[in-house]
């Protein structure tokens, strides 16, 4: 049974807090202490965290997700530090037409007498049905899937660095943005509209269009889900932080890469996203995240590296596995949408707007918004092509 709750949720904020989450939420009261901040305790709880989520023992071998940024820089080298004989394998994505990190990921690897794995994606929606129907919700954004499964085949083990920019203040362009465009005075619900303006490409000026009376599509709706990050006495960079943290942390990454590693029978090693560090990060002042004046963040984090002496491999910008979906829009996109959404199933059975389609998809230079909305239009459909009329299966190519 279909839930239009969800089908909003997901195609408006690429989350759904109707789902149980894996992590605590979190509430006003576990940013509300002025602790005071400790590189060195955040090192000891990360490395303990590394031992227990690897069962307390030296993995013959391990994977990591590595894109050369802070965070996964990091937990490699915590792993090579605590485990010295481990085989350690790095795996990067190199996206067709996009930035490639794999070069400086690659100088990371090799510090650390990482072998370095590269997989390449020309077509990164090829394997969208199989992705979608492991993690059973209709996401497009599902490149863990790609490494998870290069990691399946090197070791029961996979590290990353989810977390670093929710638990330690990462989303340097969002926080920007969010504090120049609010004031102490600024309403909660002002707060929470210039909130999801600072995630433009979540949604598109004319969102409510796309839906038919079926989803019952409505504003409001959103607005009541984000204002308690905003309604309470937190500074505005703590609410933000807030609200990052009970978004797509808590019903989209986390839930979506545990049920993939599950699915390729990988145990997760997640340091960053341990209930330790999660209690103890949040409660440190954010003067101690970001960096307002110089727009850095994950101090806390960059002093570990510092220490370590990384810095000459790292950058102050945000890096993370991201492909470029302009480029991919050219190259497949357009053409898989076409094929899929002008005899569209979710059209059909009445929950999505066929004039929005058809007045979009052919628009040239879309921008970038209306690219991820189509995308996600595209996964929803495969989504029901798969659990819901069941006319496709998981072995199907997006080609």
């Amino acid at each position: 049974m279909i839930n239009p709750t969800s089908i909003q949720n997901i195609l408006t904020l690429r989350y759904d807090p109707t789902q149980y989450p894996l992590l605590p939420k979190l509430t006003n009261v576990d940013y509300t202490s002025n602790e005071k901040p400790s590189s060195e305790k955040v090192e000891s709880l990360l490395l303990k965290a590394v031992n227990d989520q690897t069962d307390n023992k030296s993995p013959e071998k391990i994977s990591i997700a590595l894109s050369g940024g802070v965070d996964s820089t990091l937990i490699l080298k915590l792993i090579h530090q605590l485990f010295p004989k481990t085989e350690i394998n790095a795996i990067s994505i190199r996206f067709s037409e996009s930035v490639d990190e794999t070069k400086s990921a690659a100088v990371i690897a090799d510090k650390f007498n990482a072998n370095h794995h590269i997989v390449h994606l020309e077509n990164y929606l090829n394997e969208l049905p199989k992705a979608i129907s492991i993690v059973g919700m209709p996401f497009w954004d599902l490149h863990w899937y790609h490494v998870a499964k290069k990691a399946q085949t090197i070791s029961r083990y996979l590290a990353s660095g989810d977390g670093g920019d929710e638990i330690f203040g990462g989303y340097t362009f969002r926080y920007k943005k969010f504090l120049s465009l609010t004031t102490e005075n600024s309403t909660p619900q002002d707060k929470v509209m210039v909130y999801l303006k600072c995630h433009e490409r979540d949604w598109v000026p004319d969102q409510e269009k796309i839906f038919t009376n079926k989803i019952h599509f409505n504003w409001e709706d959103i607005y009541r889900l984000l204002i308690p990050y905003f309604d309470n006495k937190l500074s505005r960079l703590d609410q933000v932080l807030l609200a990052d943290y009970n978004g797509k942390l808590l019903y989209n990454f986390s839930i979506i890469n545990t049920s993939i590693n599950r699915f390729f029978n990988i145990k997760s090693v997640t340091p960053l996203l341990s209930q330790e560090i999660i209690q103890y990060v949040t409660k440190i002042s954010n003067q101690f995240k970001y960096d307002t004046k110089n727009d850095v963040g994950k101090l806390l984090l960059r002093e570990l590296t510092k220490k370590y002496n990384l810095d000459s491999v790292l950058t102050t910008e945000k890096l993370g596995f991201n492909v470029n979906t302009i480029n991919l829009w050219k190259n497949y996109g357009q053409r898989l949408c076409k094929y899929y959404l002008l005899d569209s199933r979710i059209i059909k059975d009445g929950w999505i707007n066929f004039e929005w389609i058809n007045h979009h998809i052919n628009e040239k230079d879309l921008n970038v918004w209306y690219v991820n909305k189509f995308l996600g239009l595209l996964s929803f459909e495969i989504w029901y092509r798969l659990f819901v009329t069941k006319e496709i299966d998981s072995n199907t190519k997006l080609e």
